[in-house]
């Protein structure tokens, strides 16, 4: 319940202030704040296992005892980064909302104009100042005009990203086993945040872009008919839970190190020298390449109520088989910012099957 009004609460704020922020701001801060739950809660653990190492040392404490006590931190600490990082994902997913529903602005839409700058309020009364000094206008203008022309006509540029859509799982690559899927389409997301740098294969301005960076990757598989995974040794099933589940969710957090080829299909642009610059990424822009990468972590989220109407919240945490090692081929097909996006893996989900997990959704790249 308090996690819903915390939630309530920092929706209507954004609505509030919606017109004093930008989308790019909004996405930054949450990204930062993910970056520091993390460091926050694994230096927290470093501090935790230093002490018991200097308890075992001392002789105040057997190994066995150390040895669980360890444990017992790690899960605590991991639970924590769980809870706090999904209310952040909760967050973006407003965020993204609200982006669409024009109720946030970009930051193309909040330049401030020469009027704003001259503008001054003293009580209920305000003041325009207008400033005829045109040397100095056009001074300022030539200077604003150069900044970005240099800015455009760089070689390599830098764009944060964030992308989230539905996820699920392919047999033997054919497209039709998504209509026997065991997992639910619209509620099995995934969820991508990183950056990139896109550097232009030839010096001179063109159309051929060579893309690459890091990103960390959340990938959720809810599983439908109240079934869930279970481990056997080297394979992994999907069986029929006791209990009727409410929550049968598998997620496996990974870093990846995307690289595509993009093709930008806007025309260069030329200053009023004739000089041409780099293409303004405004119209169509197509990617094609791939990614490899590892996972990080595996864990397993089961809610049900018992035989005496409690309801019970399991987390399990192990890697399912599922293959360390990650690589796929992904592609974009984008207009300005926003593209449509999707990635394949090409590598089995789990080991010994042929489960392959596939990825459809929107993906953001803010200069």
């Amino acid at each position: 319940m308090k996690r819903i009004l915390l939630i309530l609460v920092l929706f209507i704020t954004t609505i509030a202030l919606s017109q004093e922020k930008t989308f790019e701001q909004e996405v930054s801060k949450i990204s930062k704040r993910i970056e520091h739950i993390t460091k926050t809660q694994k230096d927290s653990l470093k501090l935790k296992v230093i002490s018991i190492d200097k308890k075992i040392e001392k002789k105040e404490m057997t190994k066995t005892i150390a040895d669980t006590l360890k444990k017992e931190a790690a899960s605590y600490h991991a639970r924590r980064i769980e809870k706090l990082i999904s209310e952040q994902e909760r967050l973006l997913q407003l965020l993204v909302q609200d982006k669409t529903n024009g109720k946030i602005a970009s930051s193309e839409d909040t330049l401030v104009t020469e009027v704003d700058n001259n503008t001054f309020t003293v009580g209920n009364k305000t003041f325009h100042l207008k400033i005829n000094n045109r040397e100095s206008v056009n001074a300022s203008k030539q200077d604003s005009i150069k900044n970005k022309n240099h800015k455009k006509n760089r070689s390599t540029t830098t764009q944060f990203v964030f992308a989230m859509g539905v996820n699920n799982v392919l047999e033997d690559g054919q497209i039709k086993s998504l209509n026997n899927s065991e997992y639910k389409l619209w509620k099995s997301r995934f969820y991508e945040v990183g950056w990139t740098w896109k550097t232009r294969i030839n010096k001179k301005p063109g159309s051929l872009y060579f893309k690459y960076g890091i990103s960390f990757l959340w990938n959720n598989l809810r599983l439908d008919k109240n079934q869930y995974h279970i481990k056997k040794d080297d394979i992994t099933e999907i069986q029929v839970f006791d209990n009727q589940l409410t929550e049968s969710r598998l997620r496996h957090v990974q870093m990846n190190f995307p690289i595509h080829f993009e093709w930008d299909l806007s025309k260069n642009s030329k200053h009023s020298n004739s000089k041409v610059l780099g293409r303004k990424n405004k119209p169509f822009r197509i990617g094609l390449g791939g990614f490899t990468g590892f996972k990080l972590g595996t864990r397993q989220y089961l809610n049900y109520t018992d035989v005496n109407g409690v309801d019970q919240e399991v987390m399990q945490k192990n890697n399912f088989n599922m293959n360390t090692i990650n690589y796929g081929l992904s592609a974009y097909l984008g207009y300005k910012s926003a593209s449509l996006y999707v990635k394949y893996d090409l590598n089995p989900l789990f080991k010994k099957t042929s489960t392959r997990n596939i990825s459809m959704g929107i993906r953001l790249d803010l200069n």
